[in-house]
């Protein structure tokens, strides 16, 4: 599976562009701030119906215009199908498959697999536990169909339960029975996304060890802890022992949405302890495992979108990542740098087909 080409009409910065690809290595290279990572944002569209950095819409739209338009169209299967996606001010954002558009865009997840690794990645280390939950999710979702749904399902009923505590205290009246009615529909779901995190990370492990040990180049030891209130009891007893403290802070304090991700480096927080340099080998370890966990699971090898990740990786660590990621194992992989000279010196290197755009007021293709 590949895309063969992107369409856009003013999305971000871009009024309109068309560019066709190889199936192997795309590299996008210019000065910061012309739009590179726009492009890759744009392909997570067509991937995962959202964007990667901002999730408003209308907020994706250029400047003074009043809707965008991204289309490609992907090789799968021996088939060429065309993806659209539009977003126009004030209406419902459109999501086709070959013009048939989507009844729910959670429909779509998982026919076009994507893994971004970007500079925000730092986030998954640097702030809160939602960051972490996200990219569980995001992982399972790609090839889970029944635990996106019941994702959904649970973050609705947990969304009723907290509006229905604050009518409560704002009225003064306790109705246990209604709030059952949310348990009884939360309990089920928790069990099930519990259950199916508790698998993805013991199955995650080995694919991220053997990947940070491959970039690093050392026998650091990594650790990844899932964290989970539901580890000491079940989803029955965590609201019943907490209803009373629920009802006083309005909103519900236990349950599979406080679940977190503990990242360390040996048996220290990888937050505290960990270098720079060990911080985003980390990180690119840990997406790169969510690649192949994702291949491996579903059959679909994932789009690999590489944002401007060798910033602060040495040249010879540059190197050992694409050399990496371009064996056959990897399919499709888009790079943005600002370094010509050094990426294309890299790429002479490796027996794999590619194409190098440069993008600053126009998007031109100089190497393939």
């Amino acid at each position: 599976m590949y895309l063969k080409n992107l369409a856009l009409v003013h999305f971000k910065n871009y009024e309109q562009a068309e560019l066709e690809f190889s199936p192997r290595i795309n590299c996008f290279v210019g000065d910061n701030g012309v739009g590179k990572t726009n492009l890759l944002d744009a392909i997570h569209y067509l991937s995962l119906t959202k964007s990667f950095f901002n999730p408003i819409d209308s907020q994706n739209i250029r400047h003074g215009e009043e809707f965008f338009v991204i289309q490609g169209d992907v090789e799968k299967d021996g088939e060429t199908e065309n993806l659209y996606c539009a977003c126009r001010k004030g209406r419902k954002k459109q999501f086709k498959k070959n013009r048939k558009e989507y009844e729910r865009l959670a429909d779509h997840i998982g026919y076009m697999p994507v893994v971004m690794i970007s500079p925000a990645d730092s986030a998954l280390i640097t702030e809160g536990s939602d960051q972490r939950r996200k990219f569980m999710d995001s992982v399972i979702s790609q090839y889970d169909r029944v635990y996106l749904d019941n994702l959904m399902r649970y973050n609705r009923a947990l969304t009723q339960r907290n509006i229905l505590l604050k009518q409560m205290s704002v009225q003064r009246q306790t109705d246990h029975a209604a709030i059952d009615l949310w348990d009884k529909q939360m309990i089920p779901l928790a069990a099930f996304i519990y259950q199916t995190r508790v698998k993805f990370i013991r199955d995650l492990m080995p694919l991220f060890r053997e990947y940070y040990a491959m970039i690093s180049g050392n026998e650091e030891e990594v650790e990844l802890r899932y964290e989970s209130q539901l580890h000491e009891e079940g989803m029955d007893e965590l609201l019943r022992e907490r209803r009373e403290k629920d009802l006083a802070v309005q909103y519900t304090t236990g349950g599979v949405h406080k679940d977190d991700l503990w990242l360390g480096l040996g048996e220290h927080p990888m937050k505290r302890t960990g270098s720079q340099g060990q911080q985003k080998t980390f990180l690119v370890a840990l997406k790169l495992a969510k690649f192949g966990f994702i291949y491996q699971v579903s059959g679909n090898l994932p789009i690999l979108l590489l944002d401007d990740i060798f910033d602060k990786f040495d040249k010879n660590r540059v190197k050992q990542i694409i050399r990496l990621v371009s064996e056959k194992e990897f399919g499709q992989i888009f790079i943005t740098d600002t370094n010509l000279e050094h990426l294309e010196g890299i790429l002479k290197e490796i027996p794999a087909d590619y194409r190098i755009f440069t993008i600053n007021d126009t998007i031109r293709l100089i190497s393939q």
